[in-house]
């Protein structure tokens, strides 16, 4: 695990998004294909539309799969996933060789299921994640499930991730926050060839601080990432602000 502290948040997305279009590339290069993450929130924007600008990526090769949806929430609401990523990405660039997202409003189980099939044929060459307030992984919080093999789950979000989505603005009052989601497992993203990770904002810095510094813990589910041999943490000084000096070194 590598970490990279930025100047501001806007150059937190251009290096991370950099990455990405380095990795989806070289995907493509060496296999004809580019499997591919994506996160979503206010963490991802930067990250996303550096990404869009990227050049001589062949977007008709790429194949893209993300992360987690509120179950029960239809596409037309402002805080879908679904909706987000329509908006914000793939509306921004020329069409996919596939797109899987994850449909909430149908039954859980079964989404689960014909997700987890399909990202089983598809072997992860890049994954964009975050890191929430709780220290969550994608909708995994703590504790995560750390054993699970199945790709993808429905998960409870506690009390901290309904502050958290309602505090970014995307529900009109924090009753309105679903308190289940389907979920990619910690497994699956660990899977990964690679993966890259963007937390700007000071709002981030303790979940950053207890997942970088402390051992690996389900209690913290993004310091999973401390493991994973190819993973990238790109910071901006508010979410790096709680961090002992040197942990660098």
């Amino acid at each position: 695990m590598d970490i990279v502290i930025s100047r501001d948040t806007k150059e937190l997305g251009k290096e991370a998004g950099i990455n990405a279009g380095r990795a989806i590339r070289n995907a493509v290069a060496e296999k004809g294909i580019a499997n591919i993450i994506l996160a979503t929130g206010t963490s991802q924007f930067e990250t996303l539309n550096q990404l869009i600008a990227e050049e001589g990526i062949d977007w008709s090769k790429v194949v893209m799969f993300h992360l987690d949806e509120y179950i029960g929430l239809p596409i037309t609401h402002p805080a879908s996933f679904r909706k987000y990523l329509k908006e914000r990405f793939l509306t921004k660039v020329p069409p996919l060789k596939a797109a899987f997202l994850i449909d909430g409003e149908t039954n859980a189980n079964a989404e689960c299921e014909r997700l987890s099939k399909l990202i089983s044929k598809h072997p992860v060459d890049v994954a964009l994640v975050g890191i929430g307030e709780n220290g969550h992984l994608a909708f995994n919080d703590p504790p995560a499930d750390f054993d699970t093999e199945k790709p993808y789950i429905v998960v409870d979000l506690d009390d901290l991730c309904v502050q958290q989505q309602f505090g970014e603005g995307w529900f009109p009052s924090i009753n309105d926050v679903p308190r289940k989601a389907i979920s990619m497992s910690v497994k699956q993203i660990m899977r990964s060839k690679q993966i890259i990770c963007s937390v700007p904002d000071s709002r981030k810095a303790v979940a950053v601080k207890n997942s970088l510094e402390n051992p690996v813990s389900n209690l913290y589910p993004a310091s999973i990432l401390q493991q994973h041999p190819l993973c990238t943490i790109f910071l901006d000084p508010s979410s790096a602000a709680l961090l002992t000096p040197g942990i660098m070194a």
